[in-house]
């Protein structure tokens, strides 16, 4: 092969191997991508086709339950960042994996020179100062490579290493997703409690108008005391206070939705009323049983176990780098020198030199003063940390699942003495109001009616409110917290 033919082949594995190189950000060899969620949303919504699940179209009139999860999925800060953490720890793998192909390097190399050359008048050389300055080209290549052919356990770990840390960072993704779809959802249901709030004021506001319009009519008629007509107006004012107040908290409870949502806060909202009936709660097993499915699914108990795994990996780690490592070495190179002049008064000539080398080189750690032994006892505490950190998650899971699961009971039962509450206070309140308008009640009886009926509707709101929060903590604590939950 001529010294052109060996140029232009050289020159086309550098370029080979630059444009490899150069597009090392886009290509995913040992197809780690497949080990990371798609979008942030993760599992939680459904996107097995090409289309994207986080593509949202103008906000729903009304707005469901289901959007407003989804758009949080998508748009909340902490699931974009638990997922970009994921695919930091997936492009970890592909690094440990890379570590098990061989190191490939070129070469170029050209220069050119000067040569000038003089001789004192008394130098018996200086004949040849009128010889034309000299002007070499020096071309040269080299393509290396080298195979760690076994570094006794080093590269294994930190393979292991890097897949524990990646099961970790996708459980963090999963907890991250579970805690936003959470706290959507109890948003939602706040916004949805502060309208039913406000549709009880204005109807305590309402019957305290008709109260005091009765009790005004009355004085007018010379029937009623003043007492009266001032006492019905100070409980119409009451109500009419309370009415703004619930005006005010249903707008801070649409802005923290917007907000939840990836929204501006002034963003209008529009939520259905809230439906009398109860989602299922065929999940709600025995607290026992609850407690042994959170130990098994709860996404932070998950990534806790891997980054205990990660970290006892990291053990192995720390000892296979003080052992010695075997590596197959392998070089092709070339030099050419161009009017290269070789002695003094001789014309410049050309020189070229190939030069291949095939060999094993082993390096050994002999001694490096007692620091593999602590840095191994370093990563022995750090391991024995997440051990402790775990059992504490463990611990705080369990108790979780079992709040929840008596706060779920107790909401129940709330529920249906909220709604004995409200029917009898309402029947009371027909009496009163029947008797006063017959002119054998007076005014404080029909107050008191009046304010039970409204701190009845009251509790039996906020009861319907803290159930379905207790039904959708419940399942978050257990860790089989999806779409499923609230349709």
């Amino acid at each position: 092969m001529s010294g052109s033919a060996h140029r232009r082949h050289a020159l086309a594995i550098m370029l080979a191997l630059c444009f490899c190189s150069a597009q090392a950000g886009g290509i995913d060899p040992f197809l780690t991508h497949d080990k990371v969620a798609r979008t942030a949303s993760g599992s939680m919504l459904d996107d097995e086709d090409d289309a994207d699940p986080c593509a949202f179209a103008t906000l729903g009139k009304p707005l469901t339950l289901s959007e407003a999860v989804e758009r949080a999925l998508c748009h909340n800060p902490q699931t974009r960042a638990a997922w970009a953490g994921a695919k930091v720890q997936t492009a970890q793998v592909g690094v440990a994996k890379s570590a098990y192909l061989p190191a490939v390097a070129g070469v170029l190399a050209y220069s050119k020179q000067k040569n000038v050359t003089r001789y004192g008048e008394e130098s018996p050389y200086s004949v040849f100062n009128n010889l034309p300055d000299s002007k070499p080209n020096l071309r040269s290549g080299s393509l290396k490579m080298s195979q760690v052919l076994t570094d006794f356990g080093q590269r294994s770990a930190n393979l292991d290493q890097a897949v524990a840390l990646l099961d970790a960072a996708n459980a963090s993704h999963d907890a991250a997703l579970q805690t936003a779809f959470v706290n959507a959802a109890q948003a939602y249901f706040d916004t949805q409690t502060a309208q039913a709030v406000l549709e009880a004021s204005r109807e305590a506001e309402r019957s305290a108008q008709e109260s005091f319009n009765g009790a005004e009519a009355k004085y007018k008629a010379g029937i009623g005391g003043l007492t009266d007509q001032l006492q019905a107006q100070v409980a119409y004012s009451k109500a009419s206070l309370e009415r703004v107040a619930a005006e005010g908290d249903l707008k801070n409870a649409q802005g923290t939705l917007a907000t939840a949502m990836g929204l501006s806060a002034n963003t209008a909202l529009f939520l259905p009323r809230r439906q009398d009936g109860l989602p299922d709660t065929s999940f709600v097993k025995s607290a026992d049983e609850l407690i042994e499915d959170a130990k098994q699914n709860h996404p932070a108990l998950l990534a806790a176990q891997a980054e205990l795994k990660a970290a006892r990996a990291k053990v192995d780690v720390t000892r296979a780098e003080g052992r010695a490592t075997v590596t197959l070495t392998a070089e092709v190179g070339r030099n050419e020198q161009h009017h290269q002049p070789p002695a003094v008064g001789y014309e410049a000539t050309n020189i070229s030199n190939r030069n291949n080398s095939l060999g094993v080189q082993m390096n050994v750690p002999i001694f490096e003063g007692f620091g593999r032994n602590y840095r191994v006892q370093t990563a022995q505490g750090q391991a024995e940390i997440k051990a402790a950190e775990l059992a504490r998650l463990e611990q705080q899971v369990s108790l979780e699942v079992w709040k929840s699961y008596q706060s779920l009971r107790t909401e129940t039962e709330s529920m249906k003495a909220t709604d004995i509450l409200l029917k009898n206070a309402r029947q009371s309140f027909m009496v009163a109001q029947g008797r006063f308008k017959a002119g054998v009640g007076n005014i404080l009886e029909l107050l008191s009616a009046q304010s039970a009926v409204a701190n009845a509707e009251q509790q039996r709101i906020k009861s319907i409110s803290n159930w379905h929060a207790a039904r959708l903590k419940l399942a978050a604590n257990i860790g089989k917290l999806g779409l499923w939950a609230i349709k």
